[in-house]
């Protein structure tokens, strides 16, 4: 498996040089002084080129670009900044003018799952409407040198308590999908160390809590092979070209096949459309149609003792809800939870995490009060439609609103140093 890497640099090479013939052909045939441009086989031509160009285009880390953000009917410039810099991940916080000075303080705990934090861009945005809003930008793990260490479950759980320390206390946090696990598991360490900068409300939005419960694809995938098939078949070690040379990790390009293999359909489909748009002329259906794509293909690479944690402790042995996760030699008693409000939401038509998988949680807290408990399900919602889109934007996150501002603890503490 260590020479699967070195393959695919070899292809991606090949395909960036095929990219970049095939955006200078349509260059060509697009020109004014190509007496063909414009007719019907010309345009299909160049069409079919473009959308070959842009699926084998190179992509690299994509930028938030948030500018700015529009709240009652007013525009106010937003500020982007790294808070924390850390070897496998930074904090970053989204703030603007038109906040008032308490403002509740949200951390979006990103997934760390072959995708960039950018693919939470539009949360941030409609969070941001009232909130400062904190999200975890985890590293690229071929970036970062051998020397940096392990990065693990535990690292991460320790990460989540470290950004907390940093916001203060009071804060909210809001997981989506994969990072349900381990900021379900750093509150109750939180809660049971009596921390306090645990959570105001917990938030988890299509997250694997306990994958027993409505099984996905994805699910049976992590359960009908072996923990060693996974080690032996999906691992890789980080080529020469890269910081993190010798690093063995679960490669972005491998998780990316694997969720296209399972929607190869529709992805063939939404190209086609895409050839269609551009032979039409509709060059804002096409446009919208490769934003996705360049966010979707931009992909990374996670250790791999994290991601075969993941896989032994999340959708094996369902080490959480069974009670029997251990994080630093001491068991995650989610038991311990008492004053975090917690909300569950999962949508309808989730083929990646089943309906009940997130609101296992509800039944896993039987120290929080009923009513600081709640459960939502978005309608006719997939999983990507949870966190992104119109439904998302004006059904869901009205509801986490709502739920901060009942249980926002305004104007506590000061903010602490991170010690995690």
């Amino acid at each position: 498996m260590f020479v699967l890497y070195k393959a695919y640099e070899v292809q991606r090479s090949l395909l960036n040089a095929g990219s970049a013939m095939a955006a200078m052909t349509v260059d060509m045939l697009n020109d004014p002084r190509n007496p063909f441009a414009g007719t019907a086989g010309t345009q299909a031509l160049a069409s079919a080129l473009d959308v070959f160009a842009h699926a084998s285009a190179p992509r690299g880390k994509p930028a938030f670009g948030l500018r700015t953000v529009h709240v009652d009917g007013q525009s106010y410039a937003v500020t982007e900044s790294t808070e924390i810099h850390r070897p496998f991940g930074d904090l970053k916080k989204f703030t603007h003018e038109g906040l008032p000075e308490d403002a509740p303080r949200l951390l979006i705990v990103a997934p760390m799952s072959g995708h960039y934090a950018t693919l939470l861009r539009g949360t941030v945005e409609r969070m941001l409407d009232r909130n400062v809003v904190y999200i975890t930008d985890w590293a690229d793990a071929k970036l970062v040198p051998e020397a940096e260490g392990r990065f693990d479950l535990d690292d991460y759980i320790d990460y989540l308590i470290g950004f907390l320390e940093y916001i203060g206390p009071g804060a909210h946090v809001m997981a989506v999908c994969q990072p349900s696990v381990p900021a379900f598991a750093a509150t109750a360490v939180m809660a049971r160390r009596g921390h306090p900068c645990r959570p105001a409300t917990l938030t988890m939005m299509g997250g694997p809590i306990d994958t027993r419960e409505s099984p996905t694809a994805v699910n049976d995938h992590a359960i009908t092979k072996h923990y060693v098939w996974f080690k032996h078949n999906v691992i890789s070690e980080v080529p020469a070209n890269y910081p993190g040379a010798g690093r063995r990790v679960y490669p972005g390009f491998v998780q990316l096949a694997s969720f296209m293999s399972m929607n190869l359909g529709s992805h063939m489909m939404s190209h086609y459309a895409l050839f269609k748009h551009m032979v039409q002329g509709d060059g804002e259906s096409a446009e919208a149609t490769k934003r996705f794509y360049d966010e979707y293909r931009s992909v990374c690479d996670m250790t791999a003792e994290f991601y075969l944690q993941t896989v032994y402790v999340v959708f094996q042995n369902h080490l959480l809800p069974k009670g029997e996760l251990v994080h630093r030699g001491h068991a995650v008693d989610l038991s311990a939870i008492t004053d975090t409000a917690i909300l569950c939401v999962e949508g309808e038509r989730d083929d990646i995490s089943g309906i009940g998988q997130t609101r296992a949680a509800i039944k896993l807290t039987p120290g929080v009060p009923d009513e600081m408990k709640k459960y939502h399900l978005a309608p006719e919602v997939g999983h990507y439609g949870i966190f992104n889109g119109s439904r998302w934007r004006n059904a869901i996150a009205p509801v986490v609103d709502e739920w901060i501002a009942r249980h926002d603890r305004r104007g506590q503490g000061a903010k602490l140093s991170v010690v995690a």
